[in-house]
């Protein structure tokens, strides 16, 4: 079995076209990002089979679900898709259990994968199973919608902006279970979403959209670094995303060192355990450098070794550039041209990224 998504659509209307041409890895969460009106939604019908490209192709794994060159559609109720919106879509008239187990019961039972016990162990419901939706929060809410999504044993989980309605606590207390959801069932999930913050813990891998066509697809470090996508990302998100594993706490002073690639890192102390992995976000803007190591002491604990990879386009009216450097994973730099001047850079030559953050992923943006 081949373990792709391979897609291929194409949409025409009146004020928007959509063109895209995919091949991702049919595991983990791929995150959909992009502005309004990118295409993001219009691709996720697609993928479904809500909507269908008259020229599309979407094979799945082995399975071929359309291919209009052979005259193939496979519906959405034969494609074994679970679907998340914004809003949770509940019954109000059943209780909890009873909604959770609707798709359930109208699933084959030699194709039921998943059962309503583990799913509600997964997802934390056991305490809502008697009540009704209108007594539930939007959080609450919306981890029912997703076990009810899954007790149907789809094969991907479309999960369409599903935290856009929830405030930052409720955002917090989901995004957890979405990330058992993809450790404990293996479930693809494909995550469409216009704010980063909430899902850079979760993706696996991340596709940019814009005006309807991919800016760039691939893993998530890779393309948060790509300085290409300044626009579309923001100032506030391009940098680095780095995996890192905590080595030790120093309580003394309220640290956690991280290892990244032989290197350290030291954040706020976290409460995780040793040998745990911990994905960190660098801003492009909050690293400095220099081509030789500080002379006396500095009050920058962070401190990484790279090689300048490549450097940015210069603007003669701007007053900034980014470098993208290579320390074992992409990082980016975002000095000023003066600076750039001053150091007289070069792709592979030796430097010392300075950081002065780093993020927690964990931490939603906002608590």
């Amino acid at each position: 079995m081949t373990n792709l998504l391979k897609a291929k659509f194409s949409m025409h209307y009146p004020e928007f076209n959509l063109n895209v041409e995919m091949n991702l890895p049919a595991r983990g969460v791929t995150v959909v990002f992009g502005p309004s009106g990118s295409g993001k939604t219009t691709l996720l019908r697609c993928l479904s089979g809500l909507e269908r490209a008259p020229s599309g192709f979407m094979k799945f794994a082995d399975q071929v679900w359309q291919d209009e060159s052979k005259g193939i559609f496979i519906p959405i109720q034969q494609r074994k898709v679970g679907l998340i919106f914004q809003e949770s879509r509940l019954f109000p008239h059943l209780s909890i259990q009873e909604n959770l187990l609707f798709g359930y019961q109208r699933t084959r039972p030699v194709e039921r994968n998943l059962h309503l016990d583990e799913v509600v162990q997964v997802l934390g419901l056991a305490a809502l199973l008697k009540r009704y939706p209108d007594k539930l929060s939007g959080g609450e809410r919306q981890r029912v919608a997703i076990g009810r999504a899954l007790l149907t044993s789809p094969k991907l989980l479309l999960m369409d902006e599903p935290l856009a309605s929830l405030d930052m606590q409720r955002k917090a207390e989901i995004i957890p279970f979405i990330k058992r959801i993809e450790d404990e069932f293996k479930t693809p999930i494909i995550y469409v979403t216009h704010s980063v913050d909430e899902v850079l813990q979760l993706v696996d891998t991340m596709v940019i959209l814009q005006s309807g066509k991919v800016a760039n697809w691939g893993p998530v470090e890779e393309v948060f670094s790509d300085v290409r996508l300044r626009e579309v990302l923001g100032d506030e998100q391009l940098g680095a995303v780095l995996e890192t594993s905590v080595l030790e706490h120093d309580e003394e002073f309220g640290l956690t060192r991280l290892d990244f690639m032989g290197q350290t890192l030291n954040v706020p102390k976290q409460n995780l355990a040793v040998g745990q992995n911990l994905r960190v976000h660098i801003h492009s803007k909050d690293v400095s450098l220099s081509t030789a190591p500080p002379a006396g002491v500095t009050s920058v604990l962070n401190i990484l070794q790279a090689k300048v990879k490549k450097v940015g386009i210069l603007d003669p009216k701007g007053y900034s550039v980014d470098i993208e450097l290579d320390a074992g994973q992409p990082i980016l730099a975002t000095i000023t041209r003066k600076s750039l001047a001053n150091l007289n850079l070069k792709p592979g030559q030796s430097v010392f990224a300075h950081i002065k953050a780093i993020k927690m992923i964990h931490q939603v943006e906002g608590l």
